[in-house]
């Protein structure tokens, strides 16, 4: 059964960063497909980032060049490092597995979330 657990959130001002983790079980983030979304109340899931099957990292444009994913095979564990954070960024955040690309499919597993506020 895969589960997949996410911590590192938190609040933050606008600029500042924030390392989400994702821990993986009954799943091997080398086989890829495990990505993040995020949620806003009221809002439509919105993918952020992910790797497809061949560890290829798909980021959506509004956090391109400011959110970096990474994985570590040796921990089973994928990184979501997010910089130049904005009010807009606000939301809770998921991991996923299998997640292969920006759209969030309704089978994928999911943990509880991880909410990361940005304001001044």
């Amino acid at each position: 059964q895969v589960q997949v657990m996410e911590s590192g959130g938190g609040s933050v001002q606008p600029g500042g960063s924030l390392i989400l983790s994702c821990k993986a079980s009954g799943y091997s983030v080398s086989d890829g497909c495990v990505g993040w979304f995020r949620e806003v109340p009221g809002s439509e899931r919105e993918g952020v980032a992910a790797f497809d099957e061949h560890l290829v990292v798909r980021y959506d444009t509004s956090v391109k060049g400011r959110f970096t994913l990474s994985h570590d095979n040796a921990e089973n564990l994928v990184y979501l490092r997010m910089t130049s954070l904005k009010k807009e960024d606000t939301a809770m955040y998921y991991c996923a597995a299998p997640m292969c690309g920006l759209g969030i499919p309704d089978f994928a597993d999911r943990g509880q979330g991880t909410q990361v506020t940005v304001s001044s």
